[in-house]
């Protein structure tokens, strides 16, 4: 089409001139202006308004959507307008030629009406199409550039109608001019997929000072100063790039930093490119959605009625507390059943009824045992909350202050689990940071200790995000999901906790290893680490060696090297291979499963071999999720920084086998407690501290005595509990994410897509996980050994040798064809 329509302004211009070079040089020179129209560096000198109008004339501007992988109807009508146009031009002018020299009738008439028919109906057909943003084909994998059905799926649970309102200056910087188009075309999509459920509105808040007050005020949108040079002058220009999503009284705001990729290809010479412009916009439409659902609305979002049981036992036998705490709850119960329209239903069951029958089945089925206030108290109790829904039971947690707000909070956490449309809570632990040096405080040097700053802003887009550190034994009462991310030295109480929550049907994130890293200034080290919870995961069959894998297949790291210069040792830092560094790519990957599916990259730092043990695992489901590659091999040794002298190729030597090794799995049904035959750690600790008095205090008043701990082991859980293992403590640490951001790419984005594709899963919140992965950047190509690169580059070179040749051939062919051709001509002429 590109080509049909530079040959038609060639035609028309032949036409009009007898003289071959002019007739070259003045369609050339057409053919460059409507080029030059559409061009990047034209329309960076104009607004983002006129440059959106001068692009819809520009023929290489309408090329762009093809070298995306897009073919638009509103593209294709442009060439063929053109052919049309200026072939009409061209048989015009022809015509024009037969009767130059008659005088002017009405055929002359009709032929100039028939013209500029044609030309006009192609100028208007172009105009009306411009507004018409669904006529194309993606074609891309993935359809990157497409509404998909997941975003689709959450603007049909729009109830009222939301605004998406873009923030464009006229003038910005010229990486940024030519995305916003995108983006407009982009928000217009939504609107038709809204049907009317959603307005969009486009602003250049310097040309309105009331809507930049609002914007400044109401969201917290300013303009941010890019400074943009020409070959005339250097200058500083404040420009809006932003998006708002409103539903309700939420918004959401999305601004350049949010919605761009940049990728250094070398010193000044930048890529810019929209990052996922659809998952940004939908999970901001997901956030203002569910944010804007409160608990009135909760049982209309409840597919199927929700069941409340309660095994409780009898006032008698039950400590005064919970005598009162049973009393509110039933009035906080009572209260959400009439609010619940029939879809929630109360029972309480005493378990020591009919013979014991209901404590031995609770006991066989979730694994409820008798509870106790003390390790030494004879009165044995029992008080278990339960939600049961579609064959799926969850427990509730008891408040720790038994109080009816904390029981209402607890209850609307677990009818939250059967219902959709709500802001999910992931309970994050990380290890504790050391204390900050007041001097080094003093002189603004970094605290110490690993940070994870870039992975909860990243779960924050979509959940609440709550860090806890489970010291009292318990995860709070209203947490979905528990993310344990580089545990060390976790005590008994907090294993606990874990251990509990994952009785109650949870599902257990969990990032660790044996190895932790210290980096210094020339120095790179692995030190064994106690995590904590080694055990307990042996006891459920997971077992993570120490070791760590070493594959040839793998991500750049910025390495302290010494130089030594003629006796002098210069220390410096040098990108190289680094084999601890695992890519994992899409052989590595189960393609099965919907967290690992959708990522085209991934990198596992530093990373063990995870060994799962089948027998253990009779009950339960197994899903591998990461495999290095099958020239992968293991080390057990600490020192892990390179040496190329004596390993010039990777920098470490091979030892052992080479094969593929596991490092994420799955593990999901039923787990039997690993505190189950142990003495229940909140009592004893209880125990521990009554027996050590206060200091100066030989004894403590009755009043002032502390609260007895009621506790229980749950010895069961349901088929519901999940552990997602992942064999590396640090590959979601903000000072590995930031090496690898340094390198200029955005793989390091990969790493925390997997987790929120884990959590996604888990919590069966999969609405995003189809369009997490589309980022521009992100999609790593296929890593090329030195001699693959040397291959393709010199396949190249003998391709063109071997082109040149042809022609070469089939020239030298047509000549002696000819030469004979003439040769018979001249033959059969002289005789």
């Amino acid at each position: 089409f590109l080509a049909g329509a530079y040959t038609s302004i060639g035609l028309y211009v032949s036409s009009k001139t007898d003289n071959q070079i002019v007739a070259l040089i003045v369609s050339t020179l057409i053919c460059f202006l409507f080029y030059l129209v559409g061009s990047d560096g034209f329309v960076a000198l104009l607004g983002t308004n006129t440059a959106e109008f001068t692009k819809l004339f520009g023929t290489g501007a309408r090329f762009d959507s093809i070298t995306r992988g897009v073919i638009d109807f509103r593209d294709i009508f442009y060439y063929v307008s053109l052919i049309g146009i200026f072939l009409t031009l061209n048989i015009l002018t022809l015509e024009k030629l037969r009767w130059s020299t008659k005088e002017r009738n009405q055929t002359h008439k009709g032929w100039h009406l028939f013209a500029a028919l044609v030309v006009g109906n192609f100028i208007v057909g172009n105009i009306w199409l411009s507004q018409v943003n669904n006529a194309r084909v993606d074609l891309t994998r993935g359809n990157i550039y497409s509404i998909s059905d997941a975003t689709k799926g959450f603007i049909n649970q729009l109830r009222e109608p939301l605004l998406i309102r873009g923030y464009f200056s006229r003038k910005t910087h010229p990486l940024l001019a030519p995305l916003v188009p995108q983006v407009r075309d982009l928000i217009r999509e939504y609107q038709v997929a809204g049907g009317g459920k959603i307005r969009a509105e486009f602003i250049d808040p310097a040309e309105n000072p009331e809507l930049e007050e609002e914007a400044n005020r109401k969201y917290g949108i300013k303009p941010v100063p890019f400074q943009i040079s020409d070959k005339y002058q250097a200058s500083l220009v404040n420009s809006y790039f932003d998006v708002v999503i409103q539903y309700g009284d939420k918004h959401q705001k999305l601004s350049f930093g949010d919605l761009i990729e940049v990728k250094f290809r070398g010193e000044g010479d930048i890529d810019v490119q929209l990052r996922n412009p659809e998952y940004d916009i939908t999970r901001s439409i997901k956030r203002v959605l569910y944010g804007f659902q409160d608990t009135g609305s909760l049982f209309d979002n409840v597919a199927n009625p929700i069941q409340f049981v309660g095994y409780v036992s009898d006032d008698s036998i039950l400590p005064e507390k919970l005598v009162t705490f049973k009393a509110e709850l039933t009035d906080l119960l009572n209260d959400t059943k009439a609010e619940s329209n029939g879809k929630f239903t109360v029972e309480f069951v005493a378990p020591e009824g009919n013979g014991g029958a209901v404590a031995k089945d609770i006991n066989e089925r979730f694994g409820f045992r008798p509870m106790q206030t003390s390790l030494l108290a004879e009165q044995q109790f029992y008080f278990y909350l339960t939600l049961q829904a579609d064959g799926k039971v969850i427990q509730l947690p008891l408040p720790q202050d038994f109080s009816k707000e904390a029981a209402g909070r607890s209850l609307e956490s677990g009818l939250k689990r059967f219902a959709v449309g709500f802001l999910k809570m992931v309970g994050l632990v990380t290890p504790p940071r050391p204390p900050m040096n007041p001097m080094m405080q003093q002189f603004g040097m970094p605290q110490g200790g690993k940070e994870f700053n870039m992975l909860r802003q990243k779960l924050e887009e979509n959940y609440s995000v709550r860090t806890i550190n489970l010291e009292d034994g318990f995860v709070p009462e209203n947490i979905d999901i528990l993310m344990v991310v580089s545990p060390k030295q976790l005590n008994e109480t907090q294993l606990f906790a874990i251990d509990q929550f994952l009785m109650k049907g949870g599902t257990i994130f969990l990032a660790t290893s044996p190895f932790e890293i210290t980096r210094g200034q020339s120095s790179l080290t692995a030190v064994a680490q106690t995590s904590g919870v080694e055990e307990w995961l042996s006891f459920y069959g997971l077992n993570i060696a120490k070791k760590m894998v070493l594959d040839p297949q793998n991500e750049n790291y910025p390495v302290p090297m010494q130089r030594n210069i003629g006796g002098f040792v210069v220390e410096e830092l040098k990108m190289v291979e680094y084999p601890y560094f695992v890519d994992i790519r899409a052989e590595g990957m189960n393609q099965k499963n919907s967290i690992t599916s959708g990522i085209p990259q991934v990198t596992m730092n530093w990373a063990s071999p995870l060994e799962i043990d089948s027998e253990a695992q009779k009950d339960r489901t197994v899903v591998k999720l990461l495999h290095s590659s099958t020239d992968s091999w293991l080390s057990d040794t600490t020192n892990i920084q390179p040496d190329f002298q004596a390993f010039p190729t990777l920098g470490f030597g091979r030892l052992g086998k080479a094969e593929p090794h596991l490092l994420a799995a799955i593990v999901e049904g039923k787990f039997e407690s690993y505190f189950k035959e142990r003495e229940n750690p909140l009592l004893k600790k209880q125990k521990k501290e009554e027996s050590v008095p206060a200091v100066g205090e030989e004894e403590q008043k009755e009043d002032t005595k502390p609260e007895p701990v009621i506790a229980n082991i749950i010895d069961k859980s349901s088929d519901s509990a999940r552990i997602i293992l992942f064999s590396s403590n640090e590959f979601l640490t903000d000072q590995v994410l930031r090496i690898s951001g340094s390198s200029g790419t955005q793989r390091f984005v990969n790493s925390l897509q997997i987790a929120e594709n884990a959590l996604d899963w888990s919590l069966e919140d999969r609405g995003l996980l189809s369009i997490r992965s589309r980022g521009q950047f992100s999609r790593t190509l296929a890593p090329l050994t030195t001699r693959d690169q040397m291959f393709w580059e010199y396949l190249n070179y003998a391709l063109a040798l071997l082109g040149l040749l042809l022609v070469y051939m089939v020239n030298k062919l047509r000549n002696t064809r000819a030469k004979e051709h003439y040769r018979q001509v001249i033959q059969v002429q002289g005789a």
